[in-house]
């Protein structure tokens, strides 16, 4: 369930397996895990890289899922509650990737200067999700490119434009406001653009 204004709340597609796993079925949190292990495995890839990090997130996130079930009242969709412990456990971790800076990046430098509003004239593939816009030669160097962001703009890229969620979806997710979302967002696709500028360029202006 949803909750929506009013206080009412809608159905979500989790809400019948949760409802029967606190109601003493819980030899069916196998069946959650099944739903989401998958989507949870993507997810920490992106954001972890390496496949024991990604192994040691989804054991703690299930682990969270299972402690804290009983206590989720349907007040945002499940999937949401569940990247929330997710994110949590992304950013709690102590292990750094290999591809990560010694110290955080400033993306500062990604804005132009002089100008406190985000730009409206960014390349076309740089506001697309970006899996629908790379080809598999540019997989690898994405991968690696993504993992160099900080992790606070990281996140909120993969959320985004990788996971599919919404900017409300996102900020609720990782508790900070959609205006927040947005400007992390266009840093690190700047960011993206900047080390992935061999491989495009602008059109060149029509005359």
């Amino acid at each position: 369930m949803t909750a929506t204004p009013g206080n009412r709340k809608v159905e979500d597609r989790d809400t019948e397996l949760i409802q029967a796993i606190n109601a003493g079925g819980q030899h069916r949190f196998s069946e959650l895990v099944a739903r989401y292990q998958g989507p949870l495995y993507n997810f920490g890839l992106r954001m972890c890289g390496s496949p024991n990090d990604v192994e040691d997130l989804i054991q703690e996130t299930f682990l969270n899922i299972f402690k804290y079930l009983p206590g989720f009242r349907f007040e945002t969709k499940f999937k949401n509650w569940v990247y929330r412990i997710a994110t949590s456990a992304c950013l709690k971790a102590k292990r750094k990737s290999k591809y990560a800076p010694e110290r955080e990046l400033s993306l500062d430098e990604f804005l132009p200067r002089g100008e406190d509003q985000i730009p409206s004239q960014i390349p076309d593939w740089a506001v697309k999700p970006l899996d629908q816009v790379l080809n598999r030669e540019l997989a690898e160097m994405l991968k690696e490119a993504v993992l160099e962001l900080p992790k606070k703009y990281r996140l909120v890229l993969v959320l985004r434009d990788m996971e599919g969620f919404s900017t409300a979806e996102a900020a609720e997710i990782m508790e900070i406001s959609p205006a927040n979302v947005k400007v992390r967002l266009h840093r690190a696709r700047l960011f993206l653009r900047d080390k992935l500028k061999d491989y495009f360029h602008d059109d060149p202006p029509q005359s």
